[in-house]
């Protein structure tokens, strides 16, 4: 079955998709279509029932952490740059 949809539009709007409609040598109506069937294609998301699989799989497991502060005080070592080095502080090595 198919039913009927009313959209409106600027002439200028119009204008310009009956003109890519033209280029493409299409109806109108077979150019929405097929921009409305790309349009909800590329909005399709994944199902979400690996990505959370993954996430129960990581949290089951035990990941050594530092003591939260000493690793805030490292990261803002990273961040100073040492007086005299030019390359922002970055070991080559």
């Amino acid at each position: 079955m198919t039913r009927r949809l009313q959209v409106l539009l600027d002439d200028d709007e119009l204008a310009e998709i009956q003109e890519l409609a033209r280029r493409r040598r299409q109806t109108t109506a077979a150019w929405v279509r097929d921009a409305l069937r790309r349009a909800r294609d590329s909005s399709a998301y994944p199902e979400a029932g690996p990505k959370l699989r993954a996430i129960r799989e990581a949290v089951a497991h035990a990941y050594p952490a530092g003591d939260i502060d000493e690793m805030l005080a490292e990261v803002e070592r990273g961040y100073r740059i040492p007086e005299g080095r030019e390359d922002g502080g970055i070991d080559p090595r």
